[in-house]
């Protein structure tokens, strides 16, 4: 007969964004603890509010599972002296089983006897086993913990109750000083302490002390609150799934309202507002039917209806004090132009072992520049570029920016279009963010995409000229997620930007200080970035043996490494891909016996050939075009028959030296070319 198991984990107020994760934890650990004990049952319900954390286990087993358990001891010969009398060690194990040496004996594993013994273990009750439910509890983790009292024990709030019920039966754990029993807590204000007389009645206990425990249940309930209150206005309401999260993880007992402020706040930019609404005071904005903001705005209670006027015009009060200020540095802050701005820049450290903003700024320009030119952008889009990168950090330094940090250039924009600059400069200001996170949006423009580049390629090279390189987990300046939006905006716009190439430029003709040494790290910065592209080439779903051929191989182009993954991916299931793999493997393999490289003067002398295969890879390997992976492959595909030829006609490490050398000659021209395709040997063919 089967039960169903509670266990409640009480708290003082969590952060919001921990909650779901929390419980989520809490219920694969006790998933693993469960099973690690032989506990079977049926599954796992969570339930979450911001002060309690709870596990409800559903048709769980009465007791253990019964084991049979044949356990390895040690060799006959340790096991036993010459008079057959049992050692210390035989004795020893015995012992560890619970066993006598006369439970022993002997079996042969692989030309050797070893000692074992054959025990049955009967299964524990599961009460027992569940009063070490404190092992799950200690084993959550979160991102910040706290200490409490004089304990050195550390978790994410200080833990006031446990309640830990199998059924109607009371199963005790401990955590510190405090014991589990049956009861719970109440709503903070509306509440009051109640008892779990069985487990199965803990959410409707709960529910009677304005405690909704079921996190999907009080989702829901804002959700359809929010939704009357939309119908019931005519209003289109934007129910953004992680503000709703955040909000359903800040109340036990939800009532929704909504609340206004006077209309010449919509003068400021809607970004400013929706940031004060939305990210300051977790409320939903508010658009009328024509999609234009409207000065409503709609909050979360954590508590019913009761005095409901007195939250909203509290709430009120509060978001116009943040709208007020909003408005006094908006005007405020176009008292002053750009290059006002753009002068305080040179009092602000980039990085105190590099340097200011303004300077990183004008690396930028330098950077841009070059990249203007390589991406073939025209004239208009160019001098936008270098207008932009002369002023793209200047919003820094305003005060919205001060007090608004999540609107850096989103006020840039703003600004910059107020102060005249071209829409093209406008928006590159915003879009040099891009992306924000690993897979966040890209710049829609060029210009910004240009400038984004610019930006990371900065950041990239002089964090790393200072030794200030992402270890481990350990990346404080976001190099891994700036790389990585190098390599997408890449791929995006199909921009070719040869890593070595760069960086040989960036040494070249970058202005730095005598303190940042570009060329220190540069292998390492390579290795980083064709790291970023096997991120990417993995998210694309490549198989794992091209991606490893394809970031073993010579090129640091991204695209063009990104472009023969998608090539070979697409013809690896060809009937022929085996045989052609076969075939340029026997090149790439033959001409690593060659005393010399590959470069622009090899030739190959025809009058030393001997075979007719010796003309023909010759002529078939210069009519090949590496300038498109596609062609390189199918032509590289195509000379498969020429090569068979070759091999079966000629003996490559000829005793004539300088046959022997002209045909290694051969082969490393044309490994020259099947190295656009990777380390090939890396391709499993099987």
């Amino acid at each position: 007969m089967t039960k169903n198991y509670l266990l409640e984990i009480g708290l003082e107020e969590m952060p919001a964004h921990v909650v779901t994760k929390s419980v989520n934890q809490f219920a694969q650990r006790a998933e693993k603890f469960l099973k690690e004990n032989r506990i079977s049952f049926d599954s796992i319900e969570k339930f979450s509010t911001p002060r309690r954390l709870t596990i409800f286990v559903k048709g769980i087993a009465e007791k253990q599972t019964d084991i049979d358990v044949k356990a390895k001891g040690p060799s006959k010969k340790i096991a036993q002296d010459a008079d057959g009398n049992w050692t210390k060690a035989a004795q020893g194990f015995a012992r560890g089983q619970g066993m006598t040496p006369d439970d022993i004996f002997f079996e042969e594993l692989k030309g050797v006897e070893y000692a074992y013994i054959q025990k049955h273990e009967d299964g524990q009750k599961v009460e027992t086993v569940l009063s070490h439910m404190d092992e799950v509890i200690k084993a959550i983790t979160f991102p910040t913990r706290m200490r409490w009292g004089s304990y050195d024990f550390e978790y994410i709030r200080p833990i006031h109750w446990l309640v830990s019920l199998l059924d109607t039966e009371e199963v005790p754990v401990k955590i510190l000083d405090i014991t589990s029993g049956r009861m719970t807590r109440g709503h903070r204000f509306l509440g009051e302490d109640v008892e779990i007389d069985d487990a199965n009645n803990y959410v409707e206990k709960l529910k009677s002390q304005f405690v909704i425990v079921d996190a999907k249940e009080r989702k829901q309930i804002i959700s359809d609150q929010i939704s009357k209150i939309a119908t019931d206005n005519n209003w289109d309401i934007d129910v953004d799934p992680d503000l709703l999260e955040e909000v359903n993880n800040l109340v036990e007992f939800p009532t929704t309202f909504y609340g206004s402020f006077d209309k010449k706040y919509l003068e400021i930019p809607e970004e400013v507002l929706i940031t004060s609404m939305k990210d300051n005071q977790r409320y939903f904005y508010v658009r009328d039917q024509a999609g234009k903001l409207a000065p409503y705005f709609i909050g979360v209670r954590n508590g019913n209806s009761e005095h409901i006027e007195n939250v909203i015009r509290g709430n009120e009060k509060v978001l116009v004090a943040r709208l007020e200020d909003a408005d006094f540095f908006f005007k405020e802050d176009q008292k002053k132009s750009i290059a006002d701005y753009v002068e305080k820049l040179k009092t602000v450290n980039f990085h105190v072992k590099i340097g200011t903003m303004y300077e990183k700024m004008a690396r930028v320009h330098q950077i841009a520049e070059h990249l203007a030119k390589l991406f073939k952008l025209d004239a208009t889009e160019t001098k936008d570029l270098l207008r932009a990168s002369d002023i793209y950090k200047f919003d820094l330094v305003t005060s919205m920016v001060d007090e608004f940090p999540e609107l850096q250039g989103v006020m840039g924009e703003k600004y910059a279009e107020i102060m005249g600059e071209t829409k093209a400069v406008a928006q590159a200001i915003r879009e040099h963010y891009m992306p924000i996170s690993a897979e966040g949006a890209l710049p829609a423009s060029k210009v910004g995409a240009a400038l984004a580049i610019a930006d990371k390629i900065d950041s990239l090279v002089t964090f790393y000229a200072v030794d200030l390189i992402p270890s481990g987990s350990n990346d404080p300046y976001a190099l891994r997620r700036q790389a990585y939006g190098i390599v997408r905006i890449l791929d995006h716009y199909q921009w070719s930007m040869n890593l070595e190439d760069l960086q040989d430029y960036l040494k070249a003709n970058l202005t730095v200080p005598a303190k940042l040494d570009l060329g220190k790290n540069e292998k390492a910065i390579n290795e980083f970035m064709i790291d970023r592209v096997r991120q990417l080439l993995n998210q694309k779903g490549i198989r794992n043996d091209i991606v490893d051929a394809v970031a073993s191989g010579s090129n640091v182009d991204p695209i063009a490494m990104i472009d023969v993954a998608e090539v070979l991916q697409k013809h690896v299931a060809d009937d022929d891909f085996k045989v052609v793999m076969e075939a340029l493997g026997r090149i790439v393999n033959l001409s690593k016996k060659a005393k010399f490289g590959y470069s622009d003067d090899l030739s190959v002398d025809d009058n030393l050939f001997e075979n007719p295969s010796e003309s023909q890879l010759k002529e078939q390997v210069a009519k090949v075009n590496d300038d498109n992976a596609e062609d390189l492959f199918k032509q590289l595909a195509a000379l498969r028959p020429v090569i068979d030829s070759y091999f079966d006609e000629n003996m490559i490490m000829a005793k004539d030296e300088k046959v022997k050398n002209n045909r290694l000659t051969q082969l490393v021209i044309a490994n020259h070319l099947i190295a656009n395709l990777g380390d090939l040997s890396k391709i499993v063919t099987k």
